[in-house]
């Protein structure tokens, strides 16, 4: 049974990428994009380049986390209608387990809790080769319009 609201597709993520004015987001910025969605999950990757790096040549911890909070905010707010709610992050943690350096990172969302007033995503990135690379838990508010 699908945990979302309404049916969604990847071109429904592909115009959020754009943001509500259509000026760009910070998925853009980083190259992260919504790859696949599930019953009860949503994943995204993000491309282990230089741009995402740390001056030690290893991802950022905090692409790691934009990455994490990117996919579990998509996923919180296919959750909800829309038309009367939005999510935001609310709280997130993680926890970097192995470096990457480049390749491609891939980050899937899954609910923990599903509440009237917040939810509560994890969040597991994988490297090119099948790595755990972080593990992250997001809280989103969920705000009536």
């Amino acid at each position: 049974m699908s945990i979302w609201f309404r049916p969604i597709t990847l071109e429904d993520c592909r115009r959020l990428d754009q943001g509500l004015h259509g000026k760009g987001t910070l998925m853009q910025t980083l190259g992260i994009q919504i790859t696949e969605i599930g019953e009860d999950y949503l994943k995204a990757t993000m491309p282990a380049n230089p741009e995402v790096h740390n001056p030690l040549g290893i991802v950022h911890g905090g692409a790691n986390v934009a990455l994490a909070e990117t996919v579990a905010s998509y996923a919180a707010n296919f959750a909800v209608d829309f038309e009367q709610y939005y999510c935001v992050g609310q709280e997130i943690n993680a926890n970097h387990l192995k470096a990457s350096r480049n390749g491609l990172l891939t980050a899937t969302a899954k609910p923990i809790h599903l509440g009237k007033r917040t939810s509560v995503w994890e969040i597991h990135i994988h490297n090119s080769g099948g790595e755990l690379a972080c593990i992250s838990r997001m809280t989103a508010a969920v705000i009536q319009r």
